[in-house]
């Protein structure tokens, strides 16, 4: 039961942040996005806390513990190949975050304002996420 409420309050901080910050508006996102005109910087200071937040855990924090509160062991990527198939998967983000102004964890936030927009980009990450998953594995033998 304490793995649900733990995952409960630190989704609903994740969350309560991205709205604080805006992240959730996706006029934010492409007024980040847009350096040559109007620009933003509002994403590049919520990046810069997240960074300085995040980095004194990974660094020393992370390394110490040897396994995780609620689990048997740490999940992390197993290849630190960057190759064909990252390098899409990057691509395709990316301009799916430009056009719509919007990435998951604000996707999924953003539900609360029963916007059409919102779930139109939740529709179609679904399907993305079904693609990807159907396309074969680097490791697979073929």
């Amino acid at each position: 039961m304490m793995i649900y409420l733990t995952a409960l309050a630190t989704g609903a901080m994740f969350g309560a942040g991205l709205v604080v910050s805006g992240m959730t508006n996706p006029a934010n996102i492409h007024g980040f996005l847009d350096v040559t005109g109007a620009w933003r910087p509002h994403l590049a200071l919520v990046m810069m806390a997240a960074i300085a937040v995040a980095l004194p855990f990974f660094q020393w924090v992370l390394p110490r513990l040897s396994k995780p509160v609620y689990g048997a062991n740490f999940l992390a990527p197993l290849s630190t190949v960057i190759d064909q198939r990252l390098l899409l998967g990057a691509a395709v983000f990316g301009i799916g975050w430009g056009v719509s102004g919007l990435c998951p964890g604000p996707a999924i936030v953003g539900i609360a304002y029963l916007e059409p927009q919102i779930f139109g980009f939740l529709a179609a990450m679904l399907v993305g996420m079904r693609l990807a998953d159907r396309l074969p594995s680097p490791s697979a033998k073929t």
